[in-house]
């Protein structure tokens, strides 16, 4: 069975950094209801426009069943509580003070469970004099430091590509919840999980901040240049990702580099002859290295570097990644189907266990487990959720006939 089956978890996340750490649960087996607002569900449904589910939305909540309940409602609060006892866990990522607001903050939930879990993720902690900032990705990008060490050495700071920041901390907060779940096995209490945005982002910043030892100084951009050879080379036919990215640490790989090119006098060169020489003389290295690579695609290039025995890769774009061989026989890259989107792709857990892993499921509707979460949970008959219907407190999902087209 799946690793976390058995493991119930209330899901008042939204966006990016809370999904993912319910997603990462929900990956391994845990049962996740993700409660939403009845009619507006989490923003990141819709953040495309459209009006349907944004693929952002639907890589982010897989594995999850949706009930729509209006927490604002004495109704809904009174259900959310009667709900709290029957789970393990609660994960939320709310503006700080939403929860007590709701009067479901940490205090209100432990009375009613004393062993729940509750993990909050806020872009800088609960704590300090800034816990009140607003935060998106890359406002923690920007206070965690990777804006200053990112970009040419001689132009401005410039915002990393990736979504560090919101991932990184649902990555963290699941492993929290983890961590906290094997505690409370030990001994019966449940606790706080809290994580920041703004340390998830420093704390990945771990290697560039150590340079400081010899350097003395803030860390500069580093742009794709570092020691060379190691830089990104342009590729045939020309295009925006059309790039190799060569990495060359030792000697040894220096000299493989030297065979693979078919220039072993390289090697015997006094301009390269050592790692001094060759940053002293990169631009006309990097001439040497780029007139080999403009003959070949960024495939090409790799394989063979690559086979003997370089470290580099293909510069890959977001289709790149879909179409990959190498994904693709990892089982990473998937399709599902949506009864409103239709077929669609998305990535699969990128952790593998040697054991059965829970199978990967296409997001819910909003609202769509509604009424099996408060029967099951609850025991609610159908005069029950019929009145919180007509009275707003819940919501379902409408009947979807065909995909959109």
């Amino acid at each position: 069975m799946p690793a976390l089956d058995g493991v119930k978890v209330l899901d008042l996340t939204q966006y990016e950094a809370g999904t993912t750490c319910t997603q990462y649960l929900a990956w391994f087996g845990a049962d996740v209801v993700k409660v939403e607002r009845p009619g507006i569900g989490d923003p990141g449904r819709s953040v495309a426009g459209g009006g349907r589910d944004s693929l952002y939305f639907l890589s982010f909540n897989n594995n999850k069943r949706s009930a729509a309940i209006a927490l604002d409602t004495d109704e809904g609060r009174e259900l959310f509580l009667r709900m709290v006892p029957r789970f393990d866990v609660v994960v939320e990522n709310f503006t700080l003070g939403t929860m007590e607001k709701l009067g479901l903050g940490y205090d209100v939930l432990k009375a009613v469970n004393p062993a729940v879990i509750y993990a909050t993720i806020k872009g800088f902690g609960t704590t300090g004099p800034r816990r009140e900032y607003k935060c998106f990705d890359m406002v923690a990008q920007a206070a965690g430091g990777t804006f200053s060490v990112t970009g040419e050495a001689d132009g401005p700071p410039t915002r990393p590509g990736a979504t560090f920041a919101d991932t990184g901390s649902g990555v963290h907060a699941a492993l929290g919840v983890l961590g906290a779940y094997i505690e409370r096995l030990r001994t019966g209490r449940g606790q706080v999980v809290e994580i920041a945005m703004q340390e998830v982002v420093a704390n990945f910043m771990r290697e560039p901040m150590s340079q400081r030892e010899w350097r003395g100084s803030p860390i500069g951009r580093r742009g794709s240049r570092t020691v060379m050879p190691t830089d990104l080379y342009p590729c045939a036919p020309g295009g925006p990702n059309d790039y190799v990215y060569i990495m060359v640490v030792t000697t040894r790989m220096w000299d493989c580099l030297a065979v693979a090119l078919d220039m072993p006098e390289l090697g015997l060169d006094p301009r390269f002859a050592t790692i001094r020489d060759r940053n002293q003389n990169g631009d006309v290295l990097w001439e040497i290295i780029s007139g080999w690579t403009r003959q070949r695609t960024k495939w090409e290039a790799m394989e063979h570097l690559a086979a003997a025995g370089v470290p580099c890769s293909a510069v890959y774009d977001s289709d790149d990644i879909f179409r990959d061989e190498h994904l693709q026989a990892r089982g990473m890259i998937r399709t599902l189907e949506h009864p409103v989107v239709g077929e669609f792709q998305l990535l699969g857990p990128p952790i593998h266990l040697s054991e059965p892993q829970a199978e990967l499921r296409r997001a819910p509707l909003l609202g769509e487990h509604t009424r099996e979460v408060l029967e099951g949970e609850l025991g609610l008959g159908p005069a029950e959720l019929a009145e919180l219907a007509r009275l707003g407190v819940i919501g379902e999902a409408p009947a979807v006939a065909q995909p959109h087209p």
